[in-house]
């Protein structure tokens, strides 16, 4: 049982909290048995740590375990995990312009996962992928799709180039929809949306229709225009 706040890997896992120590080591925390099974299908498990004797995993004091936990509903069991990144191609891309709300980009990771955009870019201003709250309403899903984190400029040049269709959505800029086959879907930050210069180097504004409401939060529009692009 580890019980000494001196310990060297206690005190290494309990700094992943942080991005900076998560960026520095490559390692990151997941809280619970349902994402534990997704990282461990993964592979990407370094060390399970418990407060539980029954459970697997390395035994920590009650007391040390407890500054592990960063919300209101505690885990007796967490998994550190490596940053392993499996590549994925796919026809549908979902680019993250600034969205900067974990809650929101974990919720946009799990609906990207389900209707079959497995790559996804992020910009470098959005939220940390590795972030306790984006992990945690992602539901796993962060371990099923490919993400990169780039500048979006020459990104989406390099997209076009190879035949993709770049569409942003717009509460405001209308426009009809022609399929294509390779299709990238750009969703813009809570406040300010998307930056006019990757507009200007879309083919197109998608535009969702609503009634009583001026906009629709971005997980909850992004959710619906993947779903009506969907490959499952």
């Amino acid at each position: 049982m580890i019980t000494s706040k001196q310990n060297k890997t206690y005190k290494l896992y309990l700094s992943l909290k942080l991005k900076k120590y998560r960026d520095q080591h490559g390692l990151f925390l997941v809280y619970g048995p349902h994402l534990i099974e997704a990282a461990k299908k993964e592979g990407t498990i370094q060390e399970i740590l418990t407060s539980n004797p029954n459970h697997e995993g390395t035994l920590y004091d009650p007391v040390l375990f407890a500054e592990f936990q960063q919300t209101e509903t505690s885990f007796d069991q967490i998994a550190v995990c490596k940053k392993l990144v499996t590549k994925k191609t796919s026809n549908r891309i979902l680019v993250l312009d600034d969205v900067q709300d974990p809650d929101n980009v974990g919720a946009l990771i799990r609906s990207a996962a389900a209707f079959g955009f497995l790559h996804i870019i992020f910009s470098p201003q959005c939220a940390d992928l590795y972030n306790e709250k984006t992990i945690r309403a992602s539901k796993g899903s962060i371990f099923d799709v490919y993400v990169e984190r780039k500048p979006l400029k020459d990104e989406l040049m390099d997209l076009k180039n190879q035949g993709y269709k770049i569409y942003y959505a717009d509460a405001h800029d209308e426009g009809k929809i022609i399929p294509s086959e390779k299709m990238v879907l750009i969703l813009g930050n809570e406040g300010h949306g998307i930056h006019q210069e990757l507009k200007q180097l879309s083919d197109q504004a998608v535009h969702i229709e609503t009634g009583r409401v001026e906009s629709l939060n971005v997980s909850v529009a992004g959710a619906i225009i993947m779903y009506e692009w969907r490959i499952l």
